[in-house]
């Protein structure tokens, strides 16, 4: 082997992973911004998802999250550690992940879950995409939340996220 092609090979290793990392970042986005489409476009055609009790393909697991996220006044998805094994085509990955939702009813009510998104994930047509996930609970515990909407309310001039595009986030420029 070459110094060129060590050095293609690493640079193909490196690309690899960036792009699945940025299939993960899209998952948390799409589903914290409600996006469909940038949602959708994390997973490929057929993709399984085995998530905290909905087991089932991709479209029907997008409106089963929107539904379950549509009773939250606010969530997010922090992604942590990631590791992933690639093999040709074919990856497997494992991100940890930090879940903060505030319920609309019971009012205030939080949840906070912390886990692994287990994935295969696959490059078709070159593109890197969930093909099967296994969303894996390691915690999860709930209690009222002390950060109310009047709370907030009183806040002068803080901003806060829109779960649509509407969010500053889509905003450019900034």
């Amino acid at each position: 082997m070459t110094v060129d092609s060590e050095l293609g090979d690493k640079i193909r290793q490196l690309t690899d992973r960036a792009e699945i990392h940025d299939c993960m970042q899209r998952y948390a986005r799409g589903i914290d911004r409600r996006d469909r489409a940038l949602l959708r476009s994390a997973y490929h055609d057929g993709a399984v998802d085995d998530h905290v009790g909905f087991v089932g393909v991709v479209d029907d697991f997008i409106d089963w999250a929107f539904a379950y996220h549509g009773n939250q006044t606010r969530h997010q998805h922090y992604l942590l550690n990631h590791s992933v094994d690639i093999d040709g085509d074919v990856a497997h990955a494992e991100t940890y992940y930090l879940f903060v939702g505030t319920d609309r009813e019971p009012a205030n009510h939080l949840t906070i879950s912390g886990g692994r998104y287990v994935d295969r994930v696959e490059r078709r047509d070159g593109r890197w995409a969930i093909a099967d996930r296994v969303c894996v609970v390691e915690f999860m515990t709930e209690s009222d939340s002390q950060l109310t909407d009047e709370v907030i309310a009183m806040m002068a001039g803080m901003r806060t996220g829109q779960r649509d595009t509407t969010d500053p986030s889509y905003d450019r420029p900034l």
